[in-house]
């Protein structure tokens, strides 16, 4: 569904617009058009402005490669979500779609080059994006990141997107590991759309039963379930008005309503007590798919508006500004009936606990371009905001006892970042070069924020209550125990930084780029990154890019700041389980430390081919990442209790925290080619065949003196996370597309093969291997007017899921499907959409 067209970009590697560009943004406003269309004489070749400073920078004469994906294609699919779409469109992005993790149901990150979530930088019209406030302390791809949630853009507003594929630290700083995702936002003065989809899901997935107890007098129904649900309605409208000779305002808005989606398997334990000694007659008849696992709930509202205007003498202002409103539900595991956790006064049937995060997201940014003399200069502040407040319903504080109130405020968290961006550009004419040269210097402030409130008494605290042995239950509202007032703190840092930046052509075949910049943070210190890039054309059929760079990404506020407690009962002691801030004192007697920068160095070499209407682009790739920061282990052994009691720590169970000390080393390449036929009578045909294919090895993890003097020594980062991070994103995706468009009618046909992943266990015994899926979409297009158009289509239009888990893996039932499946799990899509021109 996507006529997606990539494009190889310049990483030219230009520091000059450390997150903005916007002087090259305003000299750069031209239409985008994909590879395909650039290969013919219908539209003019589109200029990029990621990862370069000069003005008339093509996708296809850049010293790196570079994607574009226009917002038409972003329509041209059955969900309207752009992290969604990019995933599709480009081998070497991944969106695995977990479940039953909490806040991680709601946002969810996406990966680049199988790096981490927050190793990909987001821009909007160059600028940088703001975060989420969410840091993943689940057990999914991307464990303890915190990354920008893409979705919170409407692709209503999105003009075209440019994914640069290579490193740049040096050009934008922080977060640039793999790569950078720039989004620019549409500039009408006039025109508009409005456009409505509908779909649901219409599937039917096989799952394992597991085996009843002993004596049981229920059954599995069968080893395969049919699913109506998922349904999806979207309402999304963009609108471009005018003002005096040159302004112009783009407004999109965005209503996108969800049911959820429900994939668990056969929950085949029992679930109520014993009577007499027998099997409850209600056993029999209880639902025993009694899980929500897929998608969430959802209800999203999203505006945005973009605008600017050129005042005279070259001046010109810009500005956009976002609000989206996101209410979601997503469920924890079932509480049956018989369990402890349960009061059975108060749910005699058991119970599934609800979270229902309302995330509220908004950013506003302003600036100023102008000319002095040779030199163009920008200068722009921007502020963004994501919060973050839990309410877990349909649940219990257990240890309150049967006056319990069944839904809680647990509080919640907020990040916020504010930036102010000066650059500068010039070309300076040297007689021994084929070129002007471009010199871009510039500066950025930055200050970022963080903020954890705790929730209402009732969601965490311990009201007595005990079970008839005597034992004290668990406090807090079960499935999202309440942040307490313990853990709520405000926080702040704040970063400065300066770049350089040349790019010239050396001789007419040989381009050539540099970069250098260096940056403070006042919370751990300097680094200074620095970056070379050079492509030689051979001839106007052949050339060959490469690049050398090392790069950084400064700890995040989240990752330093995050904490939560919970109170766990051993042997009727009550004991605290947290996730420490690494500064804790808990936590540094066990051996954390102070957070610092995650390094990078990279490496790439690419050869780029023009052959006719044939453009085929390898880049091959190398990125040692080192002293990454990762998500401890949970350190609640006997021996990790004791040694904390030793050191003054009364009533600490242990618990977890953030720490420097994994390195890896990822190996890849990605190939893509794109072909265009034009035919007289058959119409026009866009094929793309794309792929990726990338190793990722962890050569240290992280020890501590403190830990290792234990017997026997506790494990920081065990096999698990190890292997999640060398084999839980597919080692291979492949896409194939082809678009075709004759008159009135257009169609889109898009296959797309992920290669097998590894859904690691404890044990060798435990892990299981994902075979490799293809997943195939199609769309069919009918233009019914002039103003009017309707499209019909399939996602997963075969109905593929990963490989079912066994009985031993799902212990419950409820997690039938593993979250490393790099697809979901909720089957085909079917949907209708019609387009209305204003």
């Amino acid at each position: 569904m996507q006529h997606f067209r990539f494009k190889k970009t310049v990483l030219s590697i230009t520091v000059t617009s450390l997150f903005t560009a916007p002087f090259v943004l305003a000299q750069s406003s031209s239409a985008q058009t994909s590879t395909n269309q650039a290969q013919t004489d219908e539209k003019p070749v589109a200029v990029i402005v990621t990862g370069t400073r000069m003005s008339n920078r093509s996708a296809t004469n850049t010293s790196s490669p570079i994607d574009v994906i226009s917002g038409e294609s972003l329509k041209n699919m059955g969900v309207s979500e752009i992290n969604q779409a990019l995933s599709v469109a480009l081998p070497s992005l991944n969106f695995p779609r977990p479940g039953l993790t909490d806040g991680t149901d709601t946002i969810r990150p996406a990966t680049l080059r199988g790096l981490g979530p927050d190793q990909t930088l987001v821009l909007v019209n160059s600028k940088r994006r703001h975060s989420s406030a969410l840091v993943n302390v689940n057990g999914t791809v991307g464990r303890g990141a915190a990354a920008v949630d893409l979705n919170t853009i409407p692709t209503a507003i999105v003009k075209n997107i440019e994914v640069l594929r290579d490193g740049a630290s040096a050009q934008y700083g922080s977060d640039a590991l793999s790569g950078v995702i720039n989004l620019r936002l549409r500039q009408d003065r006039d025109g508009g759309e409005v456009t409505a989809s509908y779909g649901e899901r219409i599937t039917e997935y096989d799952y394992i039963p597991g085996t009843t107890p002993t004596g049981a007098t229920w059954t599995a129904p069968g080893t395969s379930r049919s699913r109506h649900d998922g349904n999806t309605a979207t309402v999304s409208l963009w609108k471009g008005l005018s003002f005096g000779d040159t302004g112009f305002v783009t407004v999109a808005a965005e209503f996108k309503d969800q049911k959820n989606t429900e994939r668990a398997g056969w929950d085949f334990r029992q679930q109520y007590p014993l009577i007499n000694g027998a099997f409850d007659p209600k056993e029999k008849t209880a639902n025993r798919f009694n899980a929500w696992y897929g998608e969430p709930d959802l209800n999203q509202s999203t505006v945005f508006v973009n605008a600017g205007e050129t005042v005279g003498d070259g001046v010109k202002l810009y500005a956009w500004s976002s609000y989206q409103r996101r209410d979601a539900i997503s469920a924890g595991f079932f509480r049956r009936p018989l369990q402890d956790q349960n009061i059975l006064s108060v749910y005699p049937d058991g119970f599934l606990p609800k979270i229902a995060p309302k995330v509220d997201d908004y950013s506003a940014t302003a600036g100023v371009s102008w000319s002095t003399g040779l030199w163009d200069l920008d200068a722009s502040l921007g502020y963004g905001k994501n919060k973050m407040q839990f309410t877990i319903k349909d649940t219990i504080n257990r240890s309150i006892g049967p006056s319990s109130k069944k839904q809680f405020d647990a509080g919640g968290f907020s990040y916020d970042q504010l930036v102010f961006n000066l650059s500068a550009v010039r070309n300076f004419s040297l007689p021994d070069l084929a070129a002007p040269l471009s010199f871009a210097t510039g500066f950025e402030a930055r200050r970022e924020g963080y903020n954890l409130f705790s929730g209402e008494p009732d969601s965490y605290r311990f009201g007595g209550e005990k079970l008839s042995n005597g034992t004290p239950t668990a406090p807090g509202a079960q499935v999202f125990p309440g942040f307490t007032p313990a853990n709520a703190s405000t926080n702040h840092r704040s970063a400065i930084g300066a770049f350089l930046d040349l790019e010239t052509n050396l001789t007419k075949a040989w381009q050539a780029s540099a970069a250098l910049r260096a940056e403070h943070y006042s919370d751990f210190g300097s680094n200074v990154t620095g970056k070379i890039a050079t492509r030689y054309d051979f001839s106007s059929e052949f050339g060959l890019r490469g690049s050398l760079q090392n790069g950084f990404r400064a700890p995040s506020p989240q990752q330093q700041y995050f904490t939560s407690t919970a109170t766990n009962f051993i042997n009727g002691v009550p004991f605290e389980i947290t996730t420490f801030k690494p500064t804790d004192p808990a936590a540094v007697a066990l051996g954390a430390k102070p957070l610092d920068a995650e390094k990078s160095f990279n490496q790439s070499l690419g050869a780029v081919f023009s052959l006719g209407k044939l453009g085929i682009t390898v880049d091959a790739y190398r990125i040692q990442l080192s002293n990454r920061i990762v998500l401890s282990e949970n350190l609640t052994a006997t021996n990790v209790r004791n040694y904390l009691t030793a050191q003054g720590f009364i009533g600490i169970g242990g618990g977890r925290f953030f720490i420097n000390g994994v390195d890896t080393t990822t190996k890849g390449i990605d190939i893509v080619s794109n072909w265009l036929m034009l035919t007289e009578s058959a119409g026009r045909f866009d094929f793309t065949l794309a792929g990726n294919f990338t190793k990722t090895q962890v050569t240290k993890v992280p020890q501590t003196a403190q830990l290792a003097a234990l017997t026997p020594a506790p494990v920081l980062f065990d096999r698990i996370n190890v292997l999640s991070l060398e084999r839980g994103q597919p080692r291979s995706k492949i896409n194939a597309s082809v678009d075709w468009k004759l008159s009135d009618f257009g169609a889109t046909l898009r296959a797309t093969r992920y290669g097998e992943v590894l859904d690691p266990g404890t044990t060798v015994a435990l892990d299981q291997i994902l075979s490799p899926k293809t997943l195939v979409d199609i769309e069919f297009r009918y233009q019914l007017s002039k103003k009017l158009k309707l499209a019909i289509g399939a996602d997963n239009v075969f109905d593929v899921y990963a490989d079912a888990r066994a009985p031993l893996l799902n212990t419950t039932g409820a997690t039938s499907f593993s979250n490393y499946s790099p697809f979901g799990r909720s089957g085909r899509f079917v949907y209708l959409r019609m387009s209305y021109a204003l």
